[in-house]
C-alpha cells in the first residue's frame, strides 16, 4: 500500500523485508529517505538505524520511524536511535506522503539564505552544498542536527525554550514531543564534544538553549 501511494506520487521506492536486506540496498542505492518499521524480523529498526548512523554512507539520510508505539519513552528511544521522524500506526497514507515531502524539503529549503556560508568561532556552514565544518575539517551530522546548527549560528547569543525551536526547525504542522529538542541536542553535543565545541550549545536552566562562541 505504502508502495503504491509513494510510487502514485512520484517516488522511485526500493523495499526491503529486513535490516540486513535494508542495509546491503541502502548502501547499493544511497537512498534520498528511508522509512524504517521498528517491528522487523531478526534485527529490529531501532537496531538497524544506530547501525546506520555508524556507517559513513548513512550518517545524513533521514530516517522516518513507523511503529505501533505511540507511548513517549518508545518516541524518545526511536529519535535517540537516529530517527529524524517518528510515525505512529494506524496512519493514512496521505499524512505520511506530507511527513516526507517535509523532512527532504527541510533538507533543500535552506539553499535559498542569502549567503552561502555561515561563520561563527571554530564552526562553518555551507548552506548550499549543505555541509558543516569545524576548522575546515568537514563533521558528517543528520539532517535534524544540520537544520539545528543552522538556525543556532543563524540566531546566535539568544535564548530559544524547546517550542520555540520545535516550530523553528521541526515546523509549526509536526507534532513530537518537546523532549524531542532535548534528544537531538544531546546527539549534536555528542558529536561536537571530541571536537571541542560543544560548549557553544548552553543549556539554561528553566528557559531552554542558546548558541554562543565560547573560546577555550
Amino acid at each position: 500500500m505504502l508502495k503504491f501511494t509513494l510510487d502514485s506520487s512520484g517516488y522511485k521506492v526500493i523495499e526491503a523485508s529486513n535490516a540486513e536486506e535494508g542495509m546491503r540496498l541502502a548502501e547499493e542505492s544511497q537512498p534520498d529517505l528511508i522509512l524504517l518499521d521498528w517491528m522487523l524480523p531478526g534485527i529490529s529498526g531501532v537496531t538497524m538505524a544506530k547501525t546506520l548512523r555508524q556507517k559513513s554512507f548513512g550518517k545524513t539520510i533521514p530516517i522516518i520511524m513507523l511503529t505501533a508505539r505511540g507511548e513517549e519513552e518508545a518516541q524518545v528511544q526511536g529519535f535517540e536511535s537516529g530517527a529524524d521522524d517518528y510515525v505512529v500506526k494506524p496512519f493514512s497514507p496521505r499524512a505520511l506522503t506530507a511527513r516526507i515531502k517535509a523532512l527532504l524539503r527541510r533538507q533543500t529549503d535552506d539553499s535559498s539564505q542569502s549567503s552561502d556560508q555561515i561563520i561563527a568561532g571554530r564552526m562553518r556552514l555551507d548552506t548550499v552544498s549543505h555541509r558543516f565544518y569545524i576548522d575546515d575539517a568537514e563533521v558528517k551530522v543528520g539532517p535534524t542536527e544540520f537544520k539545528l546548527i543552522l538556525f543556532f549560528l543563524s540566531h546566535s547569543n539568544r535564548v530559544f525554550t524547546r517550542s520555540q525551536l520545535l516550530d523553528q526547525v521541526w515546523g509549526v504542522n509536526v507534532v513530537v514531543e518537546e523532549r524531542t529538542v532535548d534528544v537531538h541536542i544531546r546527539r549534536l553535543r555528542k558529536i561536537l564534544e571530541p571536537l571541542g565545541v560543544s560548549n557553544y550549545i548552553q543549556t539554561i536552566r528553566g528557559s531552554g538553549y542558546r548558541f554562543s562562541v565560547v573560546e577555550g
